[in-house]
């Protein structure tokens, strides 16, 4: 079974992530910021991940560490689970509706750490989320978890609805690129 448990300890946060590529979608999140919690949440289930997540954080100061920290472990842990990567599909793509809202995610699990960005945000949060922590999430995930990352949102006037379907078209990209597809690695390389 692909698991992983990692465990981060600075001055700023103490983060330990567990999680298991071949869950059913069970999420034990517990950050300290309400609308993490339910991000993280929409991961596990969409992604069919079991996904536990404990952060104490400075939240006194603001967010930020928080946040990252918690893309980093989650990003270590999701590289550490899928092992040699033998046989999985490597690529992802989902694009999610969620009401007015239409996003859309592509990844892939190469071995090159790069994200690209694009979804603007009226609101300064949503919930305690800055929103300007969204894209510092899933940069911090896609650096430690050694994929590419592209994610977009197309269209969208609630900034709620917009991040939700973010997260779960990255959710859904997911599943789709840790799928066993094969016995071989998919590169023309040898190597991922």
């Amino acid at each position: 079974m692909r698991t992983s448990t990692k465990e981060r300890t600075t001055n700023e946060t103490n983060i330990k992530v567990s999680l298991s590529l071949d869950g059913s979608g069970n999420a034990n999140i517990d950050t300290g910021v309400g609308f993490l919690d339910h991000m993280l949440t929409a991961v596990a289930v969409h992604g069919r991940f079991d996904l536990a997540v404990k952060c104490g954080g400075d939240l006194g100061v603001d967010v930020h560490h928080s946040v990252e920290d918690i893309g980093i472990v989650f990003g270590q842990a999701f590289a550490d689970a899928l092992g040699d990567k033998v046989g999985i599909a490597r690529y992802g793509s989902f694009t999610l509706p969620m009401d007015e809202a239409l996003a859309s995610c592509q990844l892939d699990i190469g071995g090159r750490a790069y994200t690209v960005f694009d979804a603007k945000f009226s609101a300064e949060r949503i919930g305690e989320l800055d929103t300007q922590m969204i894209p510092e999430f899933f940069r911090a995930f896609a650096d430690n978890a050694n994929i590419t990352l592209h994610l977009c949102v197309h269209y969208g006037e609630n900034d709620h609805h917009k991040a939700e379907a973010l997260f779960k078209s990255f959710a859904h990209a997911l599943r789709v690129a840790v799928s066993h597809v094969g016995e071989e690695l998919l590169t023309t390389k040898g190597v991922l």
